[in-house]
């Protein structure tokens, strides 16, 4: 009883101080075509540096540090009113590690006519997606940005359409390795928007499939898992000091759809509680999970009921209990470079080992701009 006082008011008085995830556009990198630039060859530079720090002891996260940079160099070619190629690089260099920790080519065909947009080839994907962190890791930012596919976006007053596919692991005849699948879609309606008050409708999925039929392992089954999320968001536009207050609310999934089931569980779900504000001095948000039998495919581990971590790998709990109150400050110190600190404790109130509490921060800074190289006579 204690701790669902403790819950109840936690949420309710964070109402008026402190979303379910935060802003993170400064740390996107969006390049479309541009009506007044064609003919014209850019160079789109885009650098993210972040610490990332989880002083945790439980057994559903591992404690550990992720501390480096990110470069994306990029050649934008805006060939039509409509339409831009972009060919470049992925590189990423972790401090303390010999050498270039991952690298990748990048090409894309991007589309983009009144407010559709259609990519092929690497996406804008990850963050850009606009995931809850039960269905997509903020982490995978740092550790898998990269996703190479096709994407329709639709982006109108009222509505708005994330639609993608992408081909995470090619096979070929004959293949040791089974090929992997990952697509979903990520949407929001606005239900009703007037004097400074907003209240929509989101609703996110997320499928996965690791088959095939040209592999040799016959002997291993199919795997097919499904995420999913819906809910609704109120926000208050207030002006001043408080900008903004918000309380963003949601029911999630996760449902094993493969013929034979190995999964530690078939199906679960969870109810993620949000109430938060931004203010001129950051934005603050209270948080509660309660979660059971859930597993994610891409989402952050803390959140799961089976653990997949060094030395409690497979432990298993069905009722997850999560109390999170986070702080975040984000800040354009110079034209086209961004500051993104955050401060995320939590204490888990479902297990007696882990009821203490626990944090992660983190320290980002991005460097992003267009620069115009030349123009090609037609």
């Amino acid at each position: 009883m204690k701790r669902i006082l403790l819950v109840l008011i936690f949420i309710f008085s964070g109402y008026q101080f402190s979303k379910a995830q935060f802003n993170s556009a400064a740390i996107e990198n969006r390049i479309r075509p541009d009506s007044n630039a064609v003919g014209e060859v850019h160079f789109n530079f885009y650098n993210f540096n972040y610490v990332r720090d989880y002083e945790y002891s439980n057994q559903f996260h591992d404690g550990y540090t992720l501390y480096g940079t990110q470069l994306q160099p990029e050649l934008v070619y805006y060939a039509h009113p409509n339409l831009a190629i972009v060919a470049g690089a992925y590189i990423r260099k972790d401090f303390g590690d010999n050498g270039v920790h991952d690298s990748k080519p990048l090409f894309a065909l991007k589309y983009h006519k009144k407010d559709l947009s259609l990519i092929f080839g690497s996406l804008e994907g990850g963050i850009h997606h606009g995931y809850i962190e039960q269905l997509w890791d903020f982490e995978r930012q740092i550790t898998d940005p990269i996703q190479y596919g096709t994407q329709l976006i639709i982006e109108k007053e009222k509505w708005k359409l994330d639609a993608w596919i992408a081909w995470q692991k090619q096979i070929y005849t004959p293949s040791p390795v089974k090929e992997q699948i990952i697509g979903g879609l990520t949407a929001e309606r606005t239900l009703f928007q007037n004097n400074g008050w907003k209240l929509s409708l989101p609703f996110q999925f997320l499928v996965y499939h690791k088959g095939g039929q040209i592999d040799t392992l016959k002997s291993v089954p199919l795997l097919t898992m499904g995420n999913g999320a819906t809910g609704l968001k109120l926000h208050k536009e207030i002006g001043g000091n408080v900008q903004e207050i918000f309380t963003d609310n949601y029911i999630v999934g996760y449902k094993d759809f493969s013929p034979t089931k190995i999964q530690a569980f078939q199906g679960g779900y969870g109810l993620w509680f949000n109430a938060g504000a931004n203010t001129k001095w950051g934005s603050l948000v209270a948080s509660y999970w309660k979660g059971n039998n859930f597993q994610t495919i891409k989402g952050m581990p803390l959140y799961e009921s089976v653990s997949s971590t060094l030395y409690d790998a497979g432990h298993k709990e069905s009722n997850r209990s999560i109390l999170l109150l986070r702080y975040a400050y984000q800040h354009e110190l110079l034209p086209h470079l961004y500051l993104d600190v955050r401060v995320e404790p939590h204490v888990d109130l479902g297990t007696s080992r882990t009821e203490q509490l626990q944090f992660q921060g983190s320290f980002f800074l991005t460097y992003k701009q267009d620069f115009k190289l030349f123009k090609i006579k037609q």
